[in-house]
């Protein structure tokens, strides 16, 4: 994408009113007015509230959305020019349950409040192979603990990936920490009885993968 065709993704993002792109300091400060009101201010119900951390093109959190008209979604990335496709889909379709949010997901916890979200997903992100990017893979511990605190105590968590790395990693992370995982299935396409919410909606990516015979995984589970 050339850096003028950003640019206007950038100011376009802006005029959409179901964008929100918060400093890092209001963030960090603790200041930030939509922390805890999500559902209050911005959807104006109490519907459970569910997030898509890295989203990319924005085309799972619209896919949700427009498959449950009764949760509010929130898809994340630092990359507003990429979610800008999210944004504009939704605002042109009228799919008011769905917001997107441009922040790093390291901030997870300055952006939401304490049990204030009911499920989290986590659709192919960098698995982040090399060893010495371990700590910006965003299953690893650390991460978790942002996620369980932001989570309802009974709050679930989704990874959908290509990744079989990243897959066999976050499997065995979750058994030797003693969380609890749901259902995990290594190639869900393959498989019969797969969620439909896995299998009913592809971004852009996925489709490619598909076509060159990638199986694409799936682990739900628990934060214990």
């Amino acid at each position: 994408m050339g850096s003028k065709n950003k640019l206007k993704r950038f100011n376009e993002n802006e005029t959409f009113d179901n964008v929100f792109q918060p400093t890092r300091e209001e963030l960090v400060e603790e200041i930030y007015a939509l922390k805890g009101n999500w559902n209050k201010k911005v959807f104006k119900n109490d519907k459970p509230l569910v997030l898509e951390l890295g989203c990319g093109k924005g085309e799972y959190s619209v896919g949700l959305a427009k498959r449950n008209p009764d949760r509010n979604y929130i898809g994340i990335d630092i990359k507003g020019a990429r979610f800008w496709r999210g944004a504009k889909t939704a605002l042109e379709e009228n799919i008011s349950n769905v917001v997107f949010l441009r922040t790093q997901i390291e901030l997870i916890d300055h952006a939401f409040a304490e049990n204030e979200v009911d499920e989290i997903w986590i659709t192919f992100p960098d698995p982040q192979i090399k060893y010495k990017r371990t700590k910006h893979r965003m299953t690893n511990s650390e991460f978790l603990k942002r996620y369980k605190k932001v989570l309802k105590p009974e709050g679930t968590m989704h990874l959908k990936t290509d990744s079989e790395f990243m897959h066999g990693y976050t499997l065995g992370l979750l058994h030797g920490a003693g969380h609890e995982v749901l259902y995990a299935n290594h190639n869900v396409y393959k498989q019969e009885g797969s969620p439909k919410e896995v299998t009913g909606i592809q971004t852009y990516y996925e489709s490619q993968y598909l076509e060159q015979n990638k199986p694409i995984t799936y682990i739900r589970f628990k934060i214990k």
